[in-house]
Protein backbone atom coordinates (compact mmCIF):
# COMPACT_ATOMS: atom_id res chain seq x y z
CA UNK A 1 0.00 0.00 0.00
CA UNK A 2 1.80 3.32 -0.59
CA UNK A 3 1.72 6.36 1.45
CA UNK A 4 -0.94 8.51 -0.13
CA UNK A 5 -3.50 5.81 -0.10
CA UNK A 6 -2.58 5.21 3.62
CA UNK A 7 -2.82 9.32 4.56
CA UNK A 8 -6.04 9.28 2.10
CA UNK A 9 -7.76 6.32 4.17
CA UNK A 10 -6.78 8.25 7.65
CA UNK A 11 -8.16 11.27 6.59
CA UNK A 12 -11.62 9.84 5.42
CA UNK A 13 -11.98 7.79 9.05
CA UNK A 14 -10.79 11.45 10.49
CA UNK A 15 -13.93 12.83 8.82
CA UNK A 16 -16.31 9.94 9.57
CA UNK A 17 -15.33 10.17 13.74
CA UNK A 18 -15.76 14.37 13.52
CA UNK A 19 -19.41 13.99 11.26
CA UNK A 20 -20.33 11.53 13.97
CA UNK A 21 -19.54 13.38 16.96
CA UNK A 22 -21.50 16.18 15.54
CA UNK A 23 -24.70 14.52 14.80
CA UNK A 24 -24.46 12.51 18.30
CA UNK A 25 -23.64 15.82 20.22
CA UNK A 26 -26.66 17.61 18.37
CA UNK A 27 -29.08 14.78 19.05
CA UNK A 28 -27.80 14.71 22.48
CA UNK A 29 -28.75 18.61 22.59
CA UNK A 30 -31.95 18.68 21.12
CA UNK A 31 -34.71 19.76 23.61
CA UNK A 32 -37.10 16.92 24.80
CA UNK A 33 -40.92 17.41 24.52
CA UNK A 34 -43.52 18.44 22.62
CA UNK A 35 -42.18 20.86 19.14
CA UNK A 36 -45.73 22.58 17.83
CA UNK A 37 -44.93 24.16 14.54
CA UNK A 38 -47.48 26.55 12.62
CA UNK A 39 -47.09 27.62 9.07
CA UNK A 40 -48.86 28.26 6.17
CA UNK A 41 -50.25 24.40 5.80
CA UNK A 42 -51.13 24.49 9.37
CA UNK A 43 -50.28 23.77 12.89
CA UNK A 44 -48.56 20.59 13.41
CA UNK A 45 -47.72 19.10 16.64
CA UNK A 46 -44.53 16.49 17.17
CA UNK A 47 -43.44 14.33 19.88
CA UNK A 48 -39.43 14.63 20.75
Amino acid sequence: MNRNTLYLLVGALIVVVIGLGVYVYNEQTKPKGVEIQVDKSGISIQEN
